[in-house]
């Protein structure tokens, strides 16, 4: 399948956030698509996750991906620097990064996001969403931000969804209407061992619509092939589950 794939600066309360849009070429042809939302994880803006935005588009999704630290100007980390000191520092800068980025800055960009999707010919007004490590809790809070239009919600090795703040995403699960994916490796040091048992409490207690699968034999981070932890037979059993749920929830 052919695949458009563009650049758009998309207006937000806080200012211009840059996104990565790709979907199939409709070649002149009238086509509409359903988006998807793919939200960064702390490393940030890099050819990877772009690669996982095609192969969505590929699957005939509308996929667009935010550079959510845009507030700070253009950030990119380079995380494979043989000088330990040098990749140390890398990895400092970067954590730290992740940790000024609220759900509440993420709110204000998804809201941006969603109002320039409803203004695209293109675009289906039902909405998916996909996040990994840092960014499950920006998904979950996202589905419960904003109900009517984010129906699919995947969360790989999510974490800070459940926390003892004010906007714990957590306490947002009561306003959701569509279905999560909620996948977690098995093996997972940035995850509490809290967080399972609560969450799944207030998804229950919420009678919400949700498939949470702890998947064997991974580490954080086994999603992504250029991670150690890359387990490949794992990684595609979440694709191959996603989508499903897209398919199955945004038409």
């Amino acid at each position: 399948m052919s695949i458009a794939e563009y650049h758009q600066d998309v207006p937000t309360a806080d200012g211009q956030l840059p996104c990565f849009i790709c979907h199939p070429d409709t070649s002149g042809a009238s086509s509409d698509f359903a988006p998807v939302i793919v939200y960064m994880d702390v490393p940030g803006i890099r050819e990877e996750l772009r690669d996982f935005a095609r192969r969505i588009a590929a699957e005939g999704f509308l996929c667009v991906l935010p550079d959510l630290y845009y507030r700070e100007g253009t950030l990119r980390f380079d995380l494979n620097r043989a000088d330990k000191a040098e990749a140390e520092a890398e990895f400092k800068r970067m954590f730290a990064a992740g940790s000024r980025l609220t759900n509440q800055m993420v709110m204000v960009d998804t809201e941006g996001i969603l109002t320039y999707l409803a203004e695209l010919d293109i675009a289906r007004d039902l909405t998916g969403t996909i996040g990994y490590c840092m960014s499950g809790q920006f998904v979950l809070s996202a589905a419960g931000t904003f109900p009517s239009r984010i129906r699919a919600t995947a969360s790989l090795y999510g974490t800070r969804m459940v926390t003892d703040k004010a906007d714990s995403p957590h306490k947002l699960v009561n306003h959701i209407q569509g279905e999560l994916y909620l996948g977690f490796a098995e093996q997972d040091h940035y995850v509490e061992d809290f967080v399972i048992p609560e969450l799944t409490s207030a998804l229950d207690a919420n009678n919400i619509d949700y498939e949470l699968v702890i998947h064997p034999g991974t580490d954080h981070g086994f999603c992504f092939p250029q991670r150690p932890a890359y387990n490949q037979a794992e990684a595609e059993r979440v694709w191959a589950s996603v989508f499903d749920l897209f398919k199955r929830q945004l038409g």
